[in-house]
């Protein structure tokens, strides 16, 4: 193979790992949530974790529309602190519960 092919084909594979490494971009939903008392609350779903109020919590899993999540899942996801059921919006965390819109 002459020079000029090496360089062709270095530059080729120089745009297709250029093109591959954009696929992994990281993907989330940013919400706001309020509550009786609070407005505006933000929160991230981001991979497989939630960022609300200034903590991280791990997704747990899902048992139909609920997705469960807490800082270190149960062995029984329903025994996790955090339900979110995303085509409502309702989060409800510890027992207070938190209406959420996708932005």
């Amino acid at each position: 193979m002459n020079s000029a092919k090496k360089v062709l084909h270095a530059q080729l594979l120089i745009v297709i790992l250029a093109l591959l490494s954009g696929c992994d971009r990281e993907t989330y939903t940013t919400w706001t949530c309020h509550s009786a008392s609070e407005t505006k609350i933000p929160m991230v779903l981001r991979k497989a974790q939630m960022e609300f109020k200034g903590g991280k919590l791990d997704y747990c899993g899902s048992l139909g529309n609920l997705s469960y999540f807490a800082q270190q899942c149960p062995a029984q996801i329903e025994q996790s602190g955090t339900l979110f059921t995303p085509s409502t919006g309702l989060l409800i965390m510890n027992g207070q519960e938190y209406q959420c819109s996708a932005l």
